[in-house]
């Protein structure tokens, strides 16, 4: 046993897999990231998710003392996710003490601006809601919309975790859109673009990629792949990064089950594109693309068989 902990141990053999932390510095934790998204969630959407006895006498009530627990966890994360990214591992304890109190303002500062964009937020994922209702002949109430379809849990997570990525804000937004992904089987990543009336029917294996770009009124269905048709690589052979390599959706764009769209292309405005199709070409405004007719099969006769 002590030669394994001793393997185990060996720095030489972690290569990148141990983070070494600084006193009162911990990592992000997935716990409070989660009660961060709940609080998100109840702010957004009141009596849905959060107080179950909330009405409107008491709705300003629970929605400062939400916003306020809000605004205290999130100030946390997020100098928890500032001190993880830092390069100054090695740094003395005064130096050490002069960081952290820089990266407190700049995590309260930032939480501060996330807070403020949550009006912006409920309003576009109004759109988002009224568009899965929109789309779907079963739904019966925009309530049913926010209690039971993934997508509305899934696009909550990415428009939280895409403010905070826009803000600067490191790892956390990765973190909360994995959340999602673990919760409902759609995988959206933080740094795509996303317009209003964005919608998802039932959702599972839909994959986003990260720089993908997509207009309003945009619909999905389940098992659609927006991803990357390869990677440019550096003079070493490793994949080069920040590179636009995932589609651009243009506005009332419908992308039908299991449809593998791939690579820098633009599906134009109105495109339609149907179900288990691979696509790695740009369309014209309005183009419906489709499985080319199966050729009809021939009927095997007894006679043909040889007499058997």
């Amino acid at each position: 046993m002590e030669q394994t902990v001793a393997e185990l141990s060996e720095s030489s053999s972690l290569r990148g897999l141990f983070h070494k932390h600084n006193d009162g510095e911990p990592l992000p934790s997935g716990a409070v990231l989660s009660e961060i998204v709940d609080l998100c969630r109840a702010i957004i959407f009141p009596g849905f998710y959060g107080n179950s006895t909330l009405n409107s006498q008491t709705l300003r009530y629970h929605i400062g003392m939400n916003v306020e627990r809000l605004y205290t966890l999130l100030w946390q994360q997020i100098q928890a996710g500032l001190c993880f990214c830092r390069k100054d591992d090695d740094c003395n304890d005064e130096l050490s003490t002069v960081n952290s109190q820089l990266s407190t303002s700049k995590a309260q500062e930032m939480a501060e601006c996330f807070i403020a964009k949550l009006p912006q937020l409920r309003s576009i994922l109004a759109t988002d809601v009224e568009a899965a209702y929109n789309g779907d002949p079963a739904a019966e109430s925009y309530g049913e919309i926010i209690s039971c379809y993934p997508v509305i849990k899934a696009i909550t997570n990415y428009r939280i975790a895409h403010e905070l990525l826009v803000l600067g804000v490191p790892l956390i937004p990765r973190i909360i859109t994995e959340m999602a992904h673990s919760e409902t089987g759609i995988d959206i990543h933080p740094a795509a673009t996303i317009g209003s009336h964005f919608t998802i029917d039932h959702g599972t294996g839909v994959v986003i990629g990260a720089t993908c770009i997509i207009g309003n009124n945009v619909k999905l269905y389940q098992g659609v792949t927006l991803g990357a048709k390869s990677f440019p690589l550096d003079e070493k052979g490793n994949p080069i990064k920040g590179v636009p390599r995932h589609p651009i959706l243009e506005d009332d764009v419908i992308v039908y089950s299991n449809a593998t769209i791939l690579g820098r292309i633009t599906l134009a405005r109105g495109t339609v594109v149907g179900g288990n199709l691979w696509v790695t070409e740009s369309t014209q405004p309005g183009e419906q693309l489709v499985q080319a007719k199966k050729r009809k099969s021939h009927v095997v006769r007894p006679e043909d068989w040889g007499g058997l």
